[in-house]
């Protein structure tokens, strides 16, 4: 076998190996791995500013964005001295050395990893427990359109104005946004999160029918704001990442002016270079005014004796003070009337209208079971609202999996089809 072909890249006075440069990472548009690293090169310095010191959890696709990806928490044993660590601590109680990434040879030697995404935590290296970053996640449910989600932002915007802090919006690359605000490294995560769902709670009161808190997929509408990405061990897709979809979306810095009009299929590893040219990075004052949480956290208290309680935290989460169950509604009331859980796999039908029809390694397999069960079921079809259809992106100890859910709240409970064996049945646990 002849040996595997490497391109050295001169890179902030360090040479910087480029491993299987040919590699195809975006078959749609033929773009290699090699383009993908001279990509982040064009914009390292907007990346560096989104993701400098921090420490990163690596989000690896050894077979470009069409392939599966797993993610790596501690840095690969075999590395240049020049790559620097940092160990953090987990809510499992894990601890791992994560990269932190300083300068562009390092984020060279990052993306020849196989990292299409970039993945930092919301802390810097030099103090591990105080965020210094409040990040909102604009996440629309199935079917809501990107007009509204720029809406929702629009709304977020005024409301941390109107609490003292600067957002900075970018697109996610996906289907949804990120606002995010540079805050005093003063307050823990716990803190964070919970000023974070103040605010959910104050953009959801502004605008009930647009914007949603809550954490439960089947009692979502609209935009869910979701606070849990400031909790502990929660990664977002840095700005300028590529994002692994066919067009190489990316995850684009706006300016406010630009967010009413902004179209983020306009925003790809073709395009965004020539923009950060051009006009440079929006974000380039963001950490010129770090902003303070007391008044959102003063919101908060209000909402608390106001009676709102806690709300739920990720599953893999130690139990919190004050948190309530971690039981879904529809749970709740399948188990106070004595009847089976959604997914439970029975031929008697759920006391609640949840069923499950997938788990799959891909969304795309996921997807594909949903079709089917659609071709069976064409009149219950009928009756599902796009935010009936429950799209999980389930997140493993190294990689994820999807489930697939379906809430029949508009199907008449005589009509509601029995909980039926998975369309596609992968066990994520058995890896």
């Amino acid at each position: 076998m002849p040996p595997t072909r490497r391109e050295v890249l001169e890179v902030a006075g360090r040479e910087v190996p480029v491993t299987n440069p040919d590699k195809v990472f975006f078959p749609e548009l033929g773009r290699t791995k090699l383009d993908l690293v001279r990509y982040y090169l064009a914009v390292a310095e907007g990346v560096l500013r989104a993701v400098g010191g921090r420490p990163m959890a690596l989000k690896r696709y050894p077979d470009g964005a069409a392939g599966p990806f797993f993610f790596q928490k501690r840095a690969p044993r075999s590395r240049p001295g020049w790559i620097e660590t940092v160990e953090l601590s987990f809510p499992s109680g894990r601890t791992a050395h994560e990269v932190v990434v300083r300068d562009p040879a390092q984020l060279a030697w990052v993306v020849n990893l196989g990292c299409i995404d970039l993945h930092p935590h919301p802390v810097r290296a030099e103090d591990l427990e105080h965020p210094d970053e409040l990040r909102i996640d604009l996440d629309p449910v199935r079917g809501v359109p990107w007009s509204q989600v720029r809406e929702v932002a629009l709304l977020a915007r005024d409301a941390l104005r109107d609490f003292g802090l600067t957002p900075w919006p970018k697109t996610s690359g996906s289907r949804g946004m990120h606002l995010y605000c540079r805050i005093e490294p003063r307050w823990t995560f716990a803190e964070v999160r919970r000023a974070a769902l103040a605010l959910a709670r104050e953009v959801e009161r502004r605008a009930p029918e647009l914007a949603t808190s809550r954490w439960w997929k089947e009692e979502r509408h609209g935009v869910f704001l979701d606070y849990n990405q400031n909790a502990k061990d929660r990664t977002t897709a840095a700005a300028y990442s590529v994002r692994p979809t066919a067009d190489a979306r990316v995850s684009t810095p706006l300016r406010w002016d630009e967010v009413p009009s902004a179209d983020p299929a306009a925003f790809t590893i073709e395009t965004v270079p020539e923009r950060y040219a051009r006009e440079g990075d929006p974000w380039e004052g963001i950490d010129g005014a770090p902003g303070s949480l007391e008044p959102l956290l003063e919101l908060a208290a209000e909402h608390e004796r106001a009676g709102f309680g806690h709300a739920p935290w990720p599953p893999h989460y130690e139990k919190q003070p004050g948190e309530p169950a971690r039981v879904s509604p529809s749970r709740r009331r399948g188990a106070a009337r004595g009847g089976p859980a959604p997914g439970t796999r029975t031929g008697r039908r759920p006391s609640a209208p949840l069923i499950e029809v997938a788990r799959a390694a891909t969304e795309a397999e996921a997807m594909e079971g949903l079709e089917r069960w659609r071709a069976r079921h064409p009149e219950v079809w009928a009756r599902l609202a796009p935010a009936d259809v429950l799209v999980d992106q389930m997140r493993g100890r190294h990689t994820t999996w999807y489930r697939i859910r379906l809430n029949l709240r508009h199907v008449p409970e005589a009509e509601r089809p029995p909980q039926e064996p998975l369309e596609v049945d992968f066990d994520p646990w058995s890896r």
